[in-house]
């Protein structure tokens, strides 16, 4: 399968191109970027043969059979209507848009065409978060109550400096670094214990330091009548990441972010586990898209589907439905 990439910022250089790359029976064979001299740059550094500045090009070109969008969020919809015309498989970088609306117009349009769409939610195939989902299935915490999650970090040099940075475009991303580092949480607690029923949340800016929020807090209920609440702060003292489940037997705890070791502490069982994540982080993720195809599994991890399912939970806590 050829694979063409929109995009080729710093997610491509290790956490993802390289994936693509060493997947047996994938093969990325061009890159697309505006900026000429960064992509000539990229194709060459990355062994990339074919290069475009022009994004339909790419997409319409009859030797690339899947599309990798990984671009800013604020353009997610604009290129992956154009591949879903194209009638492409596309994997897009997380969040699936910037907003909820975006997102349902996304996934309908490969819905309605029955072409697949994977999303970079790439936690869900991690053998470290596996691991947490295999002691929840195992019964080892009993019943699951409520989830527990903190992301604090201090203000960038970045963030204080005023340098223009996407991330906390509110154009790009209206919640700043909840966008693009919360879903990540958000989404594999689904995949945890289930969709979210219902969620609320508190948010705004609390630095002035640039135009999206930089402060969040949430509840929500899961289906299964599990409770979650989240704390999400970008102008704290200190760095945290940490998660707690509770269950009626005991507790799982691990970091979303964080090269944490996970921890189970329960009644029955009690067991401290370092799992190490791949060089490339999206390596599990890109295996499950090329076993998809192949038939080794029956559905991927990460879908437009639950992507679209972290993009409504995200925008009932920011109060945009």
């Amino acid at each position: 399968m050829n694979w063409g990439f929109i995009g080729c910022g710093s997610v491509t250089e290790v956490k993802s191109g390289p994936a693509f790359q060493q997947t047996e029976g994938f093969n990325v064979v061009a890159v697309m970027r505006r900026n000429e001299e960064k992509l000539e740059d990229y194709a060459k550094r990355h062994n990339i043969q074919k290069t475009f500045t022009d994004a339909e090009a790419l997409i319409n070109d009859p030797n690339i059979d899947a599309v990798y969008i990984a671009t800013p969020p604020d353009t997610h919809q604009y290129y992956a209507l154009k591949v879903a015309k194209a009638g492409k498989p596309c994997c897009i970088e997380k969040p699936l848009s910037p907003s909820y609306a975006e997102s349902l117009e996304i996934q309908k349009a490969f819905e309605a065409r029955s072409i697949p769409l994977f999303v970079a939610y790439y936690r869900r195939s991690l053998p470290r978060f596996l691991k947490v989902k295999e002691w929840l299935a195992n019964n080892y915490i009993g019943d699951v109550r409520h989830i527990s999650a903190h992301l604090s970090k201090p203000a960038s040099k970045i963030d204080t400096s005023k340098i223009y940075n996407w991330r906390t475009d509110v154009k790009v991303a209206p919640a700043g670094y909840f966008d693009d580092l919360a879903s990540h949480g958000l989404d594999l607690f689904t995949f945890f214990l289930g969709d979210v029923v219902d969620a609320k949340g508190f948010s705004l800016n609390q630095q002035g330091l640039y135009s999206s929020k930089d402060a969040v807090t949430a509840s929500w209920l899961h289906k299964k009548g599990i409770t979650g609440s989240g704390i999400w702060n970008f102008g704290s003292n200190s760095h945290l990441d940490t998660v707690t489940i509770f269950g009626s037997k005991g507790t799982i705890e691990f970091s979303v972010f964080h090269d944490n070791p996970i921890i189970l502490k329960s009644d029955t069982k009690n067991e401290e586990l370092f799992i190490e994540n791949p060089k490339h982080i999206q390596e599990f993720h890109v295996q499950n898209i090329s076993d998809f195809f192949n038939s080794k599994i029956k559905l991927h991890p990460s879908t437009g589907k639950t992507a679209l399912h972290t993009s409504w939970i995200m925008d009932k806590i920011l109060g945009e439905i």
